[in-house]
């Protein structure tokens, strides 16, 4: 097991595109760290300058304690994952765990022992004497990490591993990869552009954008205490609701935006120090969809919580939650930070018709609401969790990072 450092790594394409940029990351021995950010971000190009399949343009990669810019592959004693599994059609799954195996010279004995251990462990002793044409793409995937567990690598790199896989069971898959990694404890390097992958498996989340570290912290600090604009859009699914508000002084502290006056607790300004500079001035409002419930169901925890009556235009009704999709009289915000974070890439996102300029913000409630499409509701908002960003550099405004 090794630690993996990176220390102002560029990556420059011919014709001076540049890919990734002074990328300086520390993944600690035994970590799950996870690379997450929007198609064309760097993400893939960072994992293969770590694996040795692409040369890097500047800095400094170390594995272990040992710098590998100009080894190959093969030297830095790491094994991979690919989104397409990467088997060999002509050899059972027995052979293809093996291969590499053999390819260095390893006695018979070793070699038996080790692929029976790893099939054991991903529950494939049933399927040794098949062919990866007879398996499903769980099953396929599982020999692909099996053919990386075997060798008994410094570090395992994996670029989206799950993408090729059903939804129900991509999350089978993600608790299976959490599992394996609890019980083998390699240092692990693993690239998605899906967000909720990122959350539910890494020890700690780098965010990327346009080759650009954006923060490193753990799941829970991205989501809680983003460090600017594109962080809090891209982390968390619904997405974070944005509008352009300004603070006010009046009998306290206040958010005011289309109409609506939401109290500042006087422990955000404790908590968020500059957040008081911006007291009668335009600052960017996140609240997250997460942080509204439904009055008539929120119960005594909402006590104290800003009230907010909405109409509901869609409802979403997901078994455990509702989200309750609400237009606000406020044009949605257009900010480079905003509209980055919101390209995932697909067209998933298709946004409903809205009318003039008007903003779509979902609140996630419990599903004992009864709120239904065109009904009136009153939501009630935690105020402690609200999120602040300066409008120019798109900054969390009192995020520790950002504070001079």
């Amino acid at each position: 097991m090794a630690s993996i450092v990176l220390t102002n790594v560029d990556k420059v394409y011919a014709g001076g595109v540049k890919a990734v940029n002074g990328l300086n990351l520390e993944i600690k021995d035994g970590e799950f760290m996870v690379l997450v950010g929007p198609s064309g971000c760097g993400k893939s190009t960072a994992l293969r300058m770590i694996a040795g399949l692409e040369d890097i343009s500047g800095g400094e990669i170390a594995i272990g304690d040992k710098v590998v810019n100009h080894l190959p592959p093969k030297d830095r004693d790491i094994a991979m994952v690919f989104q397409n599994y990467a088997l060999y059609p002509h050899m059972t799954v027995e052979e293809n765990l093996a291969f590499g195996l053999k390819l260095r010279k390893m006695p018979k004995p070793e070699i038996q022992k080790r692929v029976n251990e790893a099939a054991k462990m991903l529950g494939l002793e049933t399927y040794l004497k098949r062919k990866p044409a007879a398996l499903s793409g769980g099953q396929r995937q599982r020999v692909a990490m099996g053919r990386a567990i075997v060798r008994e690598p410094q570090a395992f790199l994996m670029d989206e591993p799950l993408s090729n896989l059903d939804a129900k069971l991509r999350v089978s898959m993600r608790a299976s990869l959490n599992t394996l990694h609890e019980r083998l404890g390699v240092t692990t390097v693993y690239v998605t552009h899906d967000q909720v992958e990122a959350m539910t498996l890494g020890d700690r989340v780098c965010v990327l954008r346009d080759g650009l570290l954006q923060q490193v912290d753990t799941p829970q600090n991205l989501f809680d205490k983003p460090v600017n604009l594109f962080v809090a859009g891209f982390m968390g699914s619904p997405s974070m609701n944005f509008v352009t508000a300004e603070l006010v002084r009046d009998n306290g502290a206040a958010v005011a935006f289309a109409g609506i006056k939401l109290p500042i607790p006087d422990s955000t300004f404790t908590d968020k120090p500059g957040l008081d500079q911006f007291i009668g001035k335009k600052i960017i409002l996140g609240i997250r969809p997460s942080d509204f419930e439904d009055a008539a169901s929120a119960g005594s925890h909402a006590n104290g919580w800003a009230t907010l009556p909405v109409k509901a235009e869609v409802t979403e009704e997901l078994g455990s939650e509702i989200n309750v999709l609400f237009l606000i009289d406020a044009p949605p915000v257009e900010h480079k930070d905003t509209v980055a974070a919101a390209d995932t890439g697909d067209d998933e996102e298709a946004a409903l018709p809205l009318v003039g300029d008007k903003s779509l913000w979902t609140a996630r409630v419990n599903a004992r609401s009864h709120a239904r499409p065109g009904q009136n509701i009153d939501l009630v908002v935690d105020t402690h969790n609200l999120h602040f960003f300066d409008p120019t550099s798109g900054l969390a405004i009192g995020h520790p990072a950002n504070v001079k």
